[in-house]
């Protein structure tokens, strides 16, 4: 486990940041992008949390906040470095975890009949706005991925994790006895 003494260095006051196997590179890179994605995603997963979730929702946002730990790892980290360094990374298993998770919940709430908006109940509102950094770092990820090599995990748990906050979004609507927002094509 890190241990930080002192949260400022003055490193990176000229624009540059260490990855975790000590390189330099500026802070846009599309490394750095991507982690850091990764890092409001795991945020804004923490503000749904904080604002009160079903219980069933709760517990399985705070496995997936550490499994963002992970992959935040996994991603400050190049290939090369993480034969050298023993940290954690997004494995099939987790992605198995997820696709059990979206079967459960999505058994509770039946087929998607028609699009939904993101609202309802303030928790199932900010699971949506989740979904959406969720795809934005998947993205981050991908345009990564065409310049540097990531965990062979990585893409696929983003694709896994947005869909699983969709369902969540719609759960904690169903659980909260409030009806989806529907999308109104008359409008």
């Amino acid at each position: 486990m890190p241990r930080l003494t002192k949260l400022y260095t003055r490193r990176g006051d000229t624009g540059t940041t260490s990855l975790g196997g000590g390189q330099r590179v500026e802070k846009d890179s599309p490394r750095v992008i991507a982690y850091g994605i990764v890092d409001e995603l795991n945020s804004t997963i923490g503000v749904a949390r904080a604002n009160g979730l079903v219980e069933r929702l709760d517990g399985a946002l705070k496995t997936i906040q550490n499994e963002l730990f992970h992959m935040g790892s996994d991603l400050c980290f190049i290939e090369e470095d993480k034969i050298k360094y023993s940290i954690p990374e997004i494995e099939q298993r987790h992605i198995d975890a997820m696709e059990v998770l979206i079967d459960e919940l999505s058994a509770v709430v039946g087929p998607l009949e028609n699009f939904i908006l993101p609202g309802g109940s303030p928790g199932a509102a900010q699971l949506q706005l989740a979904r959406t950094v969720c795809r934005r770092a998947e993205i981050a990820v991908i345009t990564l991925a065409r310049e540097e090599g990531i965990g062979s995990f990585v893409l696929t748990y983003l694709n896994r994790l947005s869909d699983a906050l969709f369902v969540m979004g719609r759960y904690e609507n169903h659980q909260r006895g409030i009806a989806e927002p529907l999308w109104d094509t008359k409008l």
